[in-house]
């Protein structure tokens, strides 16, 4: 799962890195086109440190309040 989430992030990278722009507009909102990009590498390394966890193991538990 999260190497899926993953490789569609990095698509989405290359995409916008490819032609890109001062701004996107998502879902009504505009964002800037360098935040959106920090974003999508914040999702990457979120899931870089998921897959590290699942491959030695390390369960989290986490509990809402």
């Amino acid at each position: 799962m999260y190497q899926t989430i993953k490789t569609q992030t990095l698509s989405m990278i290359a995409e916008i890195t490819a032609n890109p722009k001062p701004s996107y507009n998502i879902d009504g909102q505009s964002v800037q086109w360098t935040d959106y990009l920090k974003q999508l590498r914040a999702t990457v390394e979120w899931c870089d440190q998921q897959i590290a966890r699942c491959e030695l193991g390390i369960e989290v538990v986490t509990v809402a309040q």
